[in-house]
């Protein structure tokens, strides 16, 4: 039986032909706004977008066929475990040899580009039994996946405190000299949360890099600490998943919001659950942080791991959640998947318009919302190539296909 399974690709080509960047035409594709267009890509970006037929091919070696999907800016990925990704049927302690986990973190990444996600920021365990090795790995991986995925690693150090912390900091330094571009920690598991997150600050600071740090403390008086020191620090800083919010008080809760939102801190929440243990499956007060002004962005967590063993990795999953679940409108809910996903990982917006980065995701139906439900073909696009393509096709029996053409188009769920 052939392994169906994702493989890790071939070193990726170059997007540039003899005479230039290639140019790739996107034809007859729905924007969210109704529009049916065409769009030019060249160079990454971009170049024009058309009415339908409006558009010469110009320069462009090949054509893709976009009618009957939506055409999107590409999710982004921005709380997964490459680590211990697909990693649930291990038996015993999880292994950590660094083979297999380039492995699992290649096959996980490539999973969730299936999905959509043209970016992905993962968070990396060092320190303890597997020092630097699965850093090591997932950093290998990312060079093996380039051009396919922007895949960034989290450098995330168990104690930093104490006497027991002095070999995790001088770790969590390493790491980024090695290439971890985010700085993070866990300060629920540091004797000293404080002091756990001071030291992730200041190392943050050294260096110059974004800081992620993973909570789900209920206490608030260590969120607002959190918050408070986050807030001096530049370029950014993440909280993510922060569950234990929606098991406060809501006037505590409120007032931790509005903190967050005073110290311009990001939130990541997970809707498809904790990733930090099975019994924890609370996620943020979506609505009341966003209410209160905090910029909030949906992740994945868990894929396939002990702590979720069905997790997806699929952003479009994560979406809809948000809209099903915590009552968001398609569009924020995509939001948070998409542009405040992008901006959690410090990258550029993105929108169908000329000029903007080509990091597209195209699902086969004609509104956002059904997308949500039924996105199951889906086209994606990272710097202006197609790089993924899941097709779906259903079949019926003879008698439930003649009642089938007898459907009005709408209710026939999503097209072959």
């Amino acid at each position: 039986m052939p392994d169906s399974r994702p493989q890790p690709p071939p070193p990726p080509s170059s997007p540039s032909g003899p005479t230039g960047p290639a140019a790739l035409l996107l034809c007859g594709a729905r924007l969210t706004d109704g529009r049916t267009v065409d769009v030019r890509l060249c160079g990454g970006r971009i170049e024009a977008v058309g009415t339908a037929g409006s558009l010469a091919a110009g320069d462009a070696r090949a054509r893709v066929d976009l009618t009957g999907y939506l055409l999107l800016p590409a999710p982004a990925e921005p709380h997964a475990h490459a680590d211990t990704a697909l990693s649930a049927d291990a038996c015993g302690p999880l292994p950590y040899d660094p083979r297999d986990v380039e492995r699992r973190a290649t096959e996980a990444a490539l999973l969730q580009l299936g999905h959509g996600a043209t970016a992905l920021r993962a968070h990396v365990r060092v320190g303890g039994v597997q020092g630097l090795g699965a850093l090591t790995a997932v950093l290998r991986a990312r060079r093996a996946l380039a051009g396919l995925v922007e895949l960034t690693a989290v450098a995330v150090p168990r104690v930093l405190t104490g006497a027991a912390g002095a070999d995790g900091l001088a770790m969590l330094r390493d790491a980024v000299e090695m290439g971890a571009a985010v700085v993070g920690g866990c300060p629920d598991l540091d004797p000293d949360p404080t002091g756990h997150a001071e030291a992730v600050l200041e190392v943050a600071s050294e260096h110059g890099c974004p800081v992620d740090l993973h909570t789900d403390a209920a206490d608030p008086a260590r969120l607002a600490r959190l918050a408070a020191m986050a807030g001096g620090l530049r370029p950014g800083v993440t909280l993510s998943p922060c569950g234990g919010l929606d098991r406060l008080p809501s006037d505590a809760a409120s007032r931790t919001a509005d903190r967050l939102a005073a110290a311009g801190v990001s939130v990541v929440c997970l809707p498809q659950g904790g990733c930090g243990g099975v019994d924890r499956r609370g996620t943020a007060p979506v609505r009341l942080l966003r209410a209160a002004g905090v910029r909030v962005a949906a992740g994945s967590g868990a894929l396939r791991d002990l702590s979720n063993p069905v997790g997806r990795g699929d952003p479009l999953e994560a979406a809809y959640l948000l809209a099903s679940r915590h009552g968001l409108p398609p569009e924020d809910a995509y939001d948070a998947v998409g542009g405040a996903a992008r901006a959690v990982l410090g990258l550029p917006g993105v929108r169908v318009e000329a000029g903007f980065p080509a990091e597209l995701l195209a699902v086969r139906g004609d509104r956002l919302a059904g997308a949500l439900s039924l996105g199951y073909s889906r086209i994606v696009v990272h710097r202006g190539r197609v790089v993924a393509r899941t097709s779906a096709v259903r079949e019926y029996g003879s008698s439930a296909a003649s009642v089938e053409r007898g459907l009005p188009r709408q209710g026939r769920g999503e097209p072959s």
